[in-house]
């Protein structure tokens, strides 16, 4: 109930609110035209930030693609790694931030996601320190089917 409050109270004008599952909130955005479902982590490496997100772009043709906002910012020599249950997938990063490297990674990732009960992004901290962000994945996939409904339905 609380990150619901949250959600709502950080939406900028022009962002929709479409619902709230669990830890997983579905958003729709005027400018650019997007829909995302987005989740904080349970577990953020030590701090309180970062974020995951399964988005639909339309304009660029996307739809699940995946973003993970890490939650401090890593060695860049070091890679990222997301594991959802026993699946690991390796990530590309710059940065804070992590995607998968392609479409069918993206698809993959998705459909863990949609299965799976939690899942850890892994990296290694700018001063050589590991740490890992954790989310819990109940609510992520109606999240995710709800916002892909929004960007159809535009």
């Amino acid at each position: 109930m609380i990150l619901a409050a949250l959600l709502l109270l950080a939406a900028p004008e022009g962002r929709e609110t479409i619902g709230v599952w669990r830890r997983w909130g579905a958003f729709r955005d005027r400018t650019p035209p997007r829909c995302y479902a987005i989740a904080r982590p349970v577990v953020a490496g030590g701090r309180p930030d970062g974020f995951a997100s399964v988005a639909t772009w339309p304009e660029r043709g996307l739809r699940g693609s995946i973003h993970i906002r890490l939650s401090r910012e890593r060695d860049r020599s070091a890679g990222v790694t997301l594991t959802v249950g026993e699946r690991r997938f390796a990530l590309v990063a710059d940065g804070r931030n992590a995607f998968a490297p392609d479409g069918p990674s993206d698809r993959a990732l998705v459909a863990a996601i949609r299965s799976g009960r939690s899942m850890s992004i892994e990296a290694v901290g700018a001063g050589g320190r590991p740490f890992a962000d954790v989310y819990a994945l109940s609510g992520a996939a109606t999240a995710i089917d709800a916002a892909a409904l929004a960007c159809i339905r535009r």
